[in-house]
């Protein structure tokens, strides 16, 4: 039996577990996240977060993330502004420009420090894959939705009644039209021009932010003609703002990464 080291964190209410697996061997990643995501028996999470050396030379530092069921996802946004604020703050880097190893890509953080604080992170998200982004309806969905990849794969459905989620969001996460299931989101764009949104997170439920999510619902709005190439997308757990920039086809992301707790966590490498 051996004890963890872990930092609980979250991206505008999106929330993971961290481990510095530079310190600490986490066989089975895919047990334990299961396991200490419980929100009743474990630690609670949306999933469980690893934080490693980089395995290539263009890259600083290398991320693998596991939802709550323990399927390996391709990326996260609000996990890597987390892991940018876990490196500085901790002092593995003095960097405030770190490029991140990932499923899904490499991808640059941008940290804006107050002082020796991140306050927030922008990440470069590279371009949305649009080849099979027309519009189309599954069999219960309730109006045409826009797929939109930023690395995983995005359902976005405009609608009055954002709120749908609950009930249509694990409907479509494993709709035969998404053979990999699927990320769903749930839009209204208000008189403002923000963008009201909740997510049915792949392998997680309802989460309260997803950074892809954001970035997909971003580029699609854009792409129905709803609003313009910079946008606030406002999720259960707080506001990320977009940029999808027209010079280079790059959607940009921006939001706040906080600390919630630490502390130690017993691996029982036996049950795993």
């Amino acid at each position: 039996m051996r004890k963890i080291s872990f930092t609980k964190m979250h991206g505008a209410g999106n929330d993971y577990i961290y481990v510095n697996t530079m310190l600490y061997d986490i066989p089975n990643p895919s047990d334990c996240a299961i396991a200490w995501s419980d929100r009743h028996k474990g630690i609670g999470a949306d999933g469980l977060v690893l934080i490693g050396a980089s395995p290539v030379a263009d890259a600083d530092f290398s991320m693998r993330i596991f939802n709550a069921d323990g399927s390996e996802a391709m990326m996260c946004g609000n996990a890597s502004r987390c892991i940018g604020k876990y490196l500085y703050e901790k002092g593995l880097t003095e960097k405030t420009e770190i490029r991140l190893h990932t499923l899904s890509g490499i991808k640059t953080i941008r940290l804006h420090l107050d002082g020796t604080t991140v306050e927030s992170a922008t990440v470069d998200m590279q371009e949305p894959v649009l080849e099979n982004s027309e519009q189309y309806t599954p069999a219960c969905s309730p109006g045409e939705g826009i797929f939109v990849s930023m690395g995983n794969p995005h359902y976005v459905i405009f609608t009055d009644d954002v709120n749908q989620v609950e009930s249509l969001g694990p409907q479509l996460e494993v709709h035969p039209a998404f053979p990999q299931r699927c990320n769903i989101e749930f839009a209204h764009v208000e008189s403002d021009g923000n963008i009201r949104t909740r997510v049915w997170e792949r392998g997680s439920g309802i989460t309260q932010a997803c950074g892809t999510g954001a970035c997909a619902t971003a580029v699609a709005a854009c792409m129905a003609g709803l609003s313009g190439r910079q946008s606030k997308i406002m999720m259960d757990g707080g506001t990320l703002s977009i940029e999808w920039r027209e010079s280079n086809n790059h959607v940009y992301m921006t939001g706040p990464a906080a600390f919630a707790f630490e502390g130690e966590v017993e691996l029982n490498e036996e049950a795993y």
